[in-house]
């Protein structure tokens, strides 16, 4: 098999594969609706509304982070996927109920957010971990970049179609949608068959486990580095469906289908950046560092974009620059945990991603309203280009390399590694 495929030799990772796919495509569907439902429906073009739904989606997720890793570490990972895959069907039929009855107000949008988010919070550590009982180790790389190319396919059919219905019926149809597509992952996990547990130490009960994945990462630069990097990207500059729909509604007057199309062309250059890390035996830190450099300027780039043509020329290199330093950063904080400690080290990792919405979604959605939506991507865009090369910086000098120039012929530069006592090279400059 093409080694860009490689995992799905195996019966449970094709049946978890398959049913992700169907409930990552409602997903994406939802998160249109709910952003449309909100700035257009429910306010006047609010982009701080929209700002404040997705921080209380997200924001349980960085509030319980520790125990969402004690719980991913502790119980039964299939059972535990179960249990929330079905709190969030039952989430997205209450919304569905809501909008197709013709009560939703603001505020049901709010709770329901916030308990999505609450289930999520569970959710994410413990199947971001779970992809590792359902392929060897050394397959574990090429699980995570298929994951994400799963999501981001799903990403190139969601946005659109919840376009073109939200145009045509509006947005109760897709909530009843989303709640649905829960029947895919519910279903594959019944059918999994039950393989040998892997043993796993238990974390202690209560804040004893919390307290040891935390000194676990600050043990670790290398950890410690990814997650400042991808905190102040998840924080600021990932807030896309929330800056598109401002770019595309505020700025450029398009529809609800203009919004959609925008989102499907975003995921094709994720798509790409999936697929090419499915191919990765090993992600590596100038891969992180330079992926992160890219977004910025793509980024920057798509806000000052003067129609919404050319906008779209940008975002699938947009798309490929995220997509590929998520994917990079996932697989080296995977790949580099003790796996009795992994779940509580993920759930720190998807706070950082996902949960620093809770502070910079509003703030987000506040610039873009006072100042303009360009200003929306821009205020994450920068920040994130800064910390990068910050990043980068650190890396070198704890890689002890040395920087030489040379001008023989013409200038180019030569990243020499420091050779250890032993004379090896130091295993730092080695990962970079």
């Amino acid at each position: 098999m093409n080694r860009t495929f490689r995992s799905l030799r195996h019966r449970d990772y094709r049946l978890w594969a398959s049913g992700a796919i169907v409930s990552n495509t409602g997903t994406w569907m939802q998160r249109v609706a709910q952003d449309w439902l909100v700035i257009q429906v429910l306010t006047n073009g609010s982009g701080t509304a929209g700002g404040i739904t997705t921080g209380l989606q997200f924001g349980p997720i960085l509030l319980l982070a520790p125990v969402a890793g004690w719980v991913a570490d502790r119980f039964p990972q299939r059972r535990t996927l179960m249990a929330t895959q079905a709190a969030m069907m039952a989430l997205g039929l209450a919304m569905a109920a809501l909008v197709l009855s013709g009560v939703a107000q603001l505020w049901h949008v709010y709770v329901l957010a916030t308990l999505l988010g609450c289930a999520s919070a569970i959710d994410g550590p413990v199947r971001q971990t779970f992809v590792g009982q359902l392929v060897p180790p050394e397959d574990l790389p090429n699980a995570i970049g298929l994951n994400s190319a799963s999501f981001n396919s799903a990403r190139l059919i969601g946005p659109g179609l919840a376009g073109l219905l939200i145009a045509a019926f509006g947005t109760g149809p897709v909530f009843l949608i989303n709640a649905l597509s829960f029947l895919g992952p519910l279903t594959t996990l019944h059918l999994m068959r039950p393989a040998e547990p892997v043993r796993r130490e238990r974390p202690a009960k209560g804040t004893g486990g919390m307290r040891e994945g935390l000194r676990y990462v600050r043990a670790r630069p290398d950890l410690l580095a990814i997650f400042a990097l991808v905190g102040v990207v998840g924080t600021f500059g990932l807030n896309f469906q929330l800056t598109s729909a401002l770019i595309t509604s505020v700025k450029f007057g398009r529809d609800a289908a203009a919004f959609g199309v925008a989102g499907t062309v975003l995921a094709v250059g994720s798509l790409l950046g999936a697929l090419i890390a499915a191919r990765r035996e090993r992600p590596r830190w100038r891969l992180v560092i330079g992926a992160a450099v890219a977004f910025a300027a793509t980024a920057s780039v798509s806000a000052v974009m003067p129609n919404y043509w050319l906008y779209l020329v940008v975002l699938p290199f947009l798309g490929l620059s995220s997509l590929t330093l998520l994917t990079a950063a996932n697989a080296t904080v995977q790949m580099t945990t003790e796996p009795r400690i992994r779940g509580r080290v993920m759930a720190l990792y998807m706070s950082l991603v996902q949960g620093g919405t809770v502070v910079g979604g509003p703030f987000v959605g506040w610039v873009g309203t006072r100042f303009g939506a360009e200003w929306s991507v821009l205020v994450g865009s920068i920040p994130s280009g800064l910390v990068a090369v910050a990043v980068g910086v650190v890396v070198l000098r704890r890689a002890r390399v040395r920087v030489r120039y040379s001008f023989r012929t013409t200038p180019h530069l030569r990243v020499v590694p420091v050779r250890s006592p032993d004379g090896g090279d130091e295993r730092d400059a080695a990962a970079a």
